[in-house]
């Protein structure tokens, strides 16, 4: 009798520990075996930005069998594209799919994974800098530093961005002193410095603004994109190649908190879904972009402009004089700064030396006057 009630006793402890472990614990929202989180984008639910995060959502979703679930609101769902960050860092939101450059107000060294120089990286190569080169662990430093409650992945690497749209050809770096004109990041010292008067918006504000005569010339980021938000209902001209942002990733964000109170099976499943998305979403922008491309000239009736090289030049010009001024002011940017530059500097040089330019096949394939956009 007494082995039997000692046996019984121990197995009530065990279950009053148990069940104390469970209330001490971060708690997630979960129904008949399924969690579920909520997030939201910083893009409007039109935007194929918005539709990326979706499909994220959606492999995750899939991949636990239901078990996990997360629900992707739009921007101003619950806030503004803006505050994604403090949201998610606070809770209001479980997690959310953005870029680094919005929260450039908190912290200016976070923009450099979206809006710096890159020092001639494509967005490709910026992730494999985060990856294996020491990106993902600075990253994290920076969000510590401004105590951001965060857990963050990168993903999706970005075409090169148009210099932006405008009234007419830009021809020369003096065309943008007292232009207004929007952009985001690091982006707004490069074209601030170029002599625009420059404010940021999100994405679903630039439209109305350039409409209302508020806005001068916008960039935004990609023909797909900027075809459904509206551009070419107030622009017919759209400049091309660009160094204001030429490396850009997404970032898919957790309240660190939720995060890792998720289990290991979730983890490691969001961890591979974030990178089957970003495969996915390179492959998608390809096709996805190359048709509004076109449908931007023939039936939008949109003419394209190659940006002199006179103003890339400036632009690389004026990233030196940022660069050293940031880096003076903040130890966290020069450091982030020092570890991208040493390697793209062997990594661009790899991708050069190996990788046959494709211009010489595109004009012998298709022609060189339909391939290119035209010169200003």
């Amino acid at each position: 009798m007494n082995d039997v009630k000692t046996t019984r006793r121990r197995s009530l402890l065990k279950g009053v520990a148990v069940a104390a472990g469970a209330m001490s614990a971060p708690m997630i929202a979960s129904s008949q075996g399924v969690t579920s989180l909520r997030f939201q984008s910083t893009w409007p639910s039109k935007d194929i930005f918005h539709e990326y995060a979706l499909d994220f959502a959606k492999k995750v979703n899939d991949m636990t069998g239901g078990e996990l679930k997360i629900e992707v609101l739009p921007a101003g769902a619950v806030v503004p594209a803006f505050g994604l960050f403090e949201a998610v860092s606070k809770g209001t939101l479980d997690g959310g799919h953005g870029v680094l450059g919005y929260h450039y107000g908190k912290q200016n060294a976070l923009a450099l994974w979206n809006s710096g120089p890159a020092f001639g990286m494509d967005a490709n190569m910026l992730l494999a800098w985060h990856k294996y080169g020491g990106g993902r662990e600075l990253l994290d430093k920076l969000y510590a530093s401004v105590g951001g409650n965060v857990t963050t992945f990168l993903s999706g690497p970005m075409a090169t961005q148009p210099l932006g749209w405008f009234k007419k050809p830009i021809t020369k770096v003096e065309d943008f002193k007292g232009l207004k004109f929007r952009t985001n990041g690091l982006a707004i010292d490069l074209f601030t410095a170029m002599g625009a008067a420059v404010n940021a918006l999100p994405g679903g504000e630039i439209v109305p603004a350039m409409d209302r005569g508020l806005l001068d010339g916008a960039e935004f980021n990609n023909a797909t994109s900027d075809r459904v938000l509206g551009f070419p209902d107030v622009s017919k001209v759209c400049m091309l190649q660009s160094y204001h942002q030429s490396a850009e990733t997404f970032e898919i964000t957790f309240n660190k908190t939720k995060y890792e109170a998720l289990n290991p099976k979730f983890k490691a499943i969001i961890a591979n879904a974030v990178e089957a998305a970003s495969a996915d979403m390179s492959w998608k922008s390809v096709d996805r972009y190359s048709k509004d491309y076109i449908e931007l000239q023939t039936k939008d009736k949109v003419k394209f402009y190659k940006t002199p090289d006179s103003i890339l030049q400036a632009q690389l010009k004026l990233w030196d004089a940022i660069l050293e001024k940031k880096s003076a002011e903040n130890p966290l940017f020069k450091e982030i700064v020092t570890s991208q530059r040493a390697f793209a500097q062997r990594a661009v040089k790899w991708d050069q030396d190996t990788n046959v330019n494709r211009r010489m096949a595109v004009n012998h394939f298709f022609g060189a006057k339909r391939a290119a956009p035209k010169k200003a």
